[in-house]
């Protein structure tokens, strides 16, 4: 039976208590990739880029503009979206306060195109 495989908090965190930073998949053994986003700024976010998998979007706190190819959605803590392989997207924090999300890419590698 294999040992479990763990990647510390302080290893993929770019702040010791703001989630935000990324674990990539071929760290643990996976084909799935896990960033997490946080801001306090409204209006800020990812810029528009696009990846050749599918991205999953978990809202866990706040409210946030997303565009998904000609699609703009709000979305709010909770919340869960797809962003699919090959479609462009971005999202901003709507506010007031932060937004954090999880999100998910199905790639055991993060690969981004961004377009702006």
């Amino acid at each position: 039976m294999p040992e479990p495989k763990m990647v510390r908090h302080a290893d993929w965190a770019k702040d010791p208590i703001v989630w935000q930073g990324n674990i990539q998949g071929h760290q643990l053994g996976t084909g799935v990739t896990v960033l997490f986003f946080s801001t306090d700024r409204i209006g800020h976010g990812p810029k528009l880029h696009v990846h050749d998998y599918d991205e999953v979007f978990i809202v866990r706190e706040g409210r946030a503009l997303f565009t998904i190819g000609d699609d703009t959605v709000e979305a709010g803590t909770g919340d869960v979206l797809l962003g699919p392989a090959g479609v462009p997207h971005k999202f901003v924090n709507l506010g007031p306060g932060r937004l954090e999300t999880t999100d998910i890419h199905h790639s055991d590698r993060w690969v981004q195109t961004d377009l702006e």
